[in-house]
């Protein structure tokens, strides 16, 4: 299935089958996405998209495509590279991206694969890491270089972590619908420019390693979001380098799931 979860007009907040073709509204859905979700029957106008889980925890991939760490001059590790963002920074499916008012110079963009835990547990073999996916999303690692490089001297949580700087949407698509998802065409555009065109063929490891790592002394609750990385074509790299401002369209399809819309606003203090 692909689901969302709205604000509807019936001023509650369900869940849905996604269909694009009929964006306008949902056929609700009941139950929770984490165990069952079933049909009412029911059809729906929607007035906003929301994030489709209430995740207790965003772990995040780093350089874990090698054209990326190519292209910022860094060797890749011998194992994933793992960073956390604050659960205040997501957002959902046509909503603001928001420039920070703390600093908002130099904010990138990161499309990415996200993946959903359903099933949650620690020390996770790899070879039955896909038992515990739920589904899978596009997502946006916003992130504001400025903070990650030279404010905080390199430490990321601080850079990666305002608030809307992890969309996510515009559906989850269960695992069941996605047998292969190291295969994945993505694409992030800012307005009408194709700034990343890559494949998850492309991730250093697979998505079940990177399940089965990640567990590895460390317990994933079901609704945790993991985001696997991007690919190269990010804005900081380029010359001159390409930063969000405000007004800017930020896409990230993903073959499979669909396309991930988000507008780039200033905070207002």
């Amino acid at each position: 299935m692909k689901i969302c979860r709205c604000l509807t007009e019936d001023g509650q907040i369900h869940y849905g089958l996604h269909n694009p073709a009929t964006s306008g509204t949902i056929h609700v859905l009941e139950g929770d996405i984490l165990t069952s979700l079933q049909p009412t029957g029911r059809q729906l106008k929607i007035l906003a998209y929301l994030p489709t889980v209430t995740t207790p925890n965003i772990f995040a991939l780093g350089l874990s495509y090698r054209k990326h760490a190519d292209e910022i001059g860094t060797d890749v590790a011998p194992y994933p590279i793992v960073f956390i963002k604050a659960n205040t920074s997501v957002t959902g499916h046509n909503t603001k991206i928001l420039l920070p008012a703390a600093g908002p110079d130099q904010v990138d963009y990161e499309g990415e694969l996200a993946v959903i835990i359903g099933k949650g547990g620690k020390n996770i073999k790899t070879t039955e890491a896909m038992s515990h996916v739920l589904g899978y999303t596009c997502a946006n690692d916003v992130s504001a270089r400025d903070w990650q490089f030279e404010k905080q001297q390199g430490q990321w949580t601080r850079g990666k972590g305002f608030d809307t700087f992890c969309p996510l949407g515009p559906c989850l698509v269960t695992r069941d619908e996605i047998p292969d998802p190291n295969g994945l065409g993505i694409w992030t555009m800012i307005n009408d420019l194709v700034v990343q065109d890559a494949s998850t063929a492309g991730l250093l490891y697979d998505i079940a390693t990177n399940v089965s790592d990640l567990s590895q002394s460390l317990t994933l609750l079901p609704g945790t979001v993991i985001l696997t990385g991007t690919p190269e074509g990010v804005g900081f790299t380029r010359q001159p380098p390409l930063f969000l401002r405000e007004g800017d369209r930020v896409t990230v399809t993903i073959a499979g799931i669909g396309t991930l819309v988000n507008l780039v606003q200033k905070e207002l203090h």
